[in-house]
């Protein structure tokens, strides 16, 4: 077992990595937003995750960024495959360090799942005359399920052609300004794909046990992780488990985040879920919360916990506790932007209240105290 890491002391305890120090232990997680043309931010991007800074997120991901055209979801999607997108990144980082807010940016590849229309439109997948595109990649000649086309396997020509591209996403990310950078491992897209024995059917190096599954995906990581500044951090989203008998295990995940620890990873970002549509996910209040505390504690390695994560004194003892030294809201920060502001009033911790609002907010809350006598 790996030395113990110091354990947290509450939710709103800064944390530091390398040179980065967040605020508090809240991130905003990643959302897909949709709503991008050529992959391009637009004001839609500042205002969604600049609410969330000034909401008090110690740090703000953006949603699930694409490192080419071909590894978007659907034609909407965020991109960093072009050193024009990074003007229109570089407003939003500005905003969210103006408000104390640390910006991390999701690096990703769809794989298989790619070529998606936008999800207000269905769920099927784009024919080229729509717009869709028709290299849709994998690390085997197998679909997601009935209703997804067939993808390429992966040769080494395209496999090097991913791994230069997550690079060269990660230093537009730093160009850009972002201070943390995320390598998307998980939910059925490309990374996740190599390392699941239920997608992975490839019979060459990179197929078949668990250390040639994730052979592609440390070389991604790597690539990473050395393209990205030295002082800043890089996480890792992994989907922890796949839910499917056939698929990857916890045991599985805790013997690559051995590795991925070995890379120079500086915290893993539990979720789960996302590959097979057989999946049985059993969701419930912090369903996920298990999988971050035993790889921080077999592991070594700072995790992140995300998943019905709603409540302050929950968020609070996951922290406390030590089963993770970050917590992940999404649609938690969808209902209420200022779910942090709320939650330190809630755990009588510091909240910083941006000056415009601080006046209005002190005022409500001398509103609640009960008079005296």
């Amino acid at each position: 077992m790996s030395a113990a890491i110091p354990v947290p002391v509450h939710l709103f305890a800064p944390l530091t990595q390398r040179s980065v120090t967040f605020p508090n232990r809240i991130a905003c997680s990643p959302m897909c937003e949709y709503s991008s043309i050529d992959g391009f931010a637009n004001d839609w991007h500042v205002v969604h995750l600049g609410t969330r800074a000034v909401g008090g997120a110690g740090l703000v991901i953006t949603e699930a960024s694409a490192v080419s055209p071909e590894g978007r979801i659907t034609p909407g999607d965020l991109g960093i495959w072009k050193d024009e997108h990074i003007a229109e990144l570089t407003r939003i980082t500005t905003f969210l360090k103006s408000q104390g807010t640390v910006p991390g940016m999701q690096l990703a590849h769809a794989g298989r799942k790619a070529s998606m229309c936008l999800p207000w439109d269905g769920v099927r997948t784009l024919a080229p005359e729509e717009g869709g595109w028709t290299n849709v990649i994998a690390p085997s000649a197998e679909r997601y399920s009935d209703t997804y086309p067939v993808p390429l396997a992966l040769d080494r020509a395209g496999m090097d052609k991913v791994v230069a591209d997550f690079a060269a996403a990660a230093k537009r990310a730093a160009a850009a300004g972002f201070l943390l950078a995320e390598v998307h491992n998980a939910h059925g897209y490309l990374l996740h794909e190599f390392l699941s024995p239920a997608s992975n059917k490839r019979t060459d190096e990179y197929g078949g046990s668990l250390a040639s599954r994730a052979r592609f995906p440390l070389e991604v990581i790597r690539a990473v992780r050395a393209a990205f500044p030295a002082d800043l951090p890089v996480w890792v989203r992994l989907s922890v488990t796949d839910w499917v008998e056939d698929g990857l295990s916890v045991e599985d995940s805790i013997a690559y985040c051995k590795l991925l620890k070995a890379e120079g990873i500086d915290l893993i970002d539990c979720s789960s879920g996302g590959l097979d549509h057989r999946q049985q996910i059993p969701i419930g209040a912090g369903y996920q919360v298990a999988f971050s505390e035993r790889i921080r504690r077999e592991v070594g390695i700072p995790t992140g916990a995300v998943g019905m994560i709603t409540e302050p004194a929950q968020a609070d003892t996951i922290i406390r506790t030590a089963q993770a030294d970050v917590v992940s809201l999404a649609r938690e920060l969808l209902y209420n932007p200022y779910w942090p502001l709320h939650a330190a009033q809630t755990l009588h911790q510091p909240g910083v209240w941006p000056k415009q609002y601080e006046r209005a907010a002190k005022g409500k809350l001398e509103r609640r105290k009960p008079l005296a006598g």
